[in-house]
């Protein structure tokens, strides 16, 4: 799904989260472990939401909310509600924020975080495609620890990863 359909990445608890529109990343087998593996520059108001919190969620959409979703990634949560803007709603599994409206939701737990570096690239053509301001993305890998899908108009049911 990842790069096919519309992504959120949110993080955060109850009294304050986030979600940002993402569209790198991966899904796949890691240390023994289903994971996902998702991207966030440093000065994304949701950067610092995931570095506080121990879990997060990756949900998908399809193209009917293309709208919302432009809006969610041209606009910061710091500077006013988005989801009041957009109409979407969080949900919350375990205490971890997702959207509601999302066809699936993937709720994770990070396992390891690391800063991409300029000097790591092997194909420098990367860096100045993707990073010209020098702002390299923080990676997340996660496992996958459920999977949450539409089943019918508004439920949901989970499925273990």
């Amino acid at each position: 799904r990842i790069g096919k359909q519309w992504m959120l990445i949110s993080a955060g608890d109850r009294s304050h989260a986030n979600s940002m529109t993402a569209s790198w990343g991966a899904f796949g087998i890691l240390w023994g472990k289903p994971v996902a593996i998702c991207f966030i520059r440093p000065q994304r108001h949701t950067f610092a939401l995931t570095e506080q919190f121990d879990r997060l969620s990756l949900t998908f959409f399809d193209e009917q909310y293309r709208a919302a979703l432009t809006y969610m990634g041209r606009h910061s949560g710091k500077d006013g509600d988005k989801y009041a803007a957009t109409g979407l709603s969080l949900a919350w599994d375990e205490g971890v924020p997702y959207l509601a409206q999302a066809d699936v939701a993937v709720i994770c737990r990070k396992l390891y975080a690391g800063r991409l570096s300029k000097q790591d690239f092997i194909d420098t053509s990367l860096i100045e495609a993707h990073y010209p301001a020098d702002d390299y993305h923080q990676m997340y890998v996660c496992e996958i620890e459920q999977v949450l899908v539409r089943d019918g108009e508004s439920e949901r049911k989970g499925i273990d990863a």
